[in-house]
């Protein structure tokens, strides 16, 4: 979820997660006040049909590698990471316990995994985690490593209301491998690995490198990304990841 994702967003979470029946677990650890990110999401989710809503505060790497976070995660249906600093996230989950056994549970289909604003950026392999300089330029953009929950990747959120596909663009020119997908609020996709569905109210701009004709990425200046791809992309249109295609058809929207 690109941020700021309304009732219609989260109400298709607690569906996925089991609607009823949902075991959902909030993880606020990018928010600089975990308690009231916590509070606020167990209320929305319960007032959605959610079974149960619980917290996972995880603020230090100690916390992730507690004992006590196997059965919380393991219970889950659906598991929340919440907006916030997405460094924060990886700086306290990257590689521990918590991480490690989320890799396991999402491989295999056991939890459906969300996230919103940070919750989003840190799925990606290449995470963004900063910019906001103007121009298509090597500084205009910082990244560092995500959770790579989605691998092949680059996940930008609050795009078109905060003006992102400047860094966007370069993040892409700068790791052309990866997939460029920009956010919108009131906005998600919703992925299965292969293929993504866009949801909300907004749309999602996927930036496509892997035919550009020329790429250069000098360490000060302009860039040069000629020949790339942009798709713009609605609620209902679908995008094949693997084969880099758009599926240009009406679909189930949020």
């Amino acid at each position: 979820m690109g941020g700021a994702a309304g009732p219609a967003l989260l109400l298709r979470f607690v569906e996925l997660a089991g609607a009823a029946a949902a075991q959902i677990v909030v993880i606020a650890t990018a928010s600089e006040s975990p308690e009231t990110a916590e509070a606020a999401y167990v209320e929305k989710f319960s007032a959605l049909g959610a079974g149960s809503v619980r917290p996972l505060r995880l603020t230090s790497r100690i916390e992730a590698n507690a004992p006590g976070v196997e059965p919380v995660l393991r219970a889950a249906t659906g598991v929340f990471f919440t907006g916030g600093d997405q460094e924060r996230i990886t700086r306290v989950i990257g590689g521990t316990a918590a991480d490690s056994l989320l890799q396991v549970l999402v491989g295999s289909g056991a939890v459906v995994l969300a996230g919103t604003s940070a919750g989003a950026a840190v799925m990606s392999a290449t995470m963004i985690t900063g910019g906001d300089e103007p121009g298509v330029t090597a500084g205009c953009v910082s990244t560092g490593p995500g959770l790579e929950f989605l691998p092949g990747v680059l996940i930008d959120q609050h795009f078109s209301e905060r003006g992102r596909l400047n860094r966007l663009l370069a993040a892409v020119a700068c790791y052309p491998h990866e997939l460029g997908v920009g956010i919108d609020e009131d906005t998600a996709i919703l992925t299965d690995g292969d293929r993504f569905e866009v949801l909300g109210s907004g749309t999602v701009t996927v930036v496509d490198a892997g035919c550009a004709t020329d790429i250069q990425v000098p360490p000060a200046g302009p860039i040069a990304l000629a020949g790339a791809r942009i798709h713009v992309l609605p609620a209902g249109h679908t995008f094949h990841l693997t084969g880099r295609q758009p599926a240009v058809e009406r679909g189930r929207a949020a």
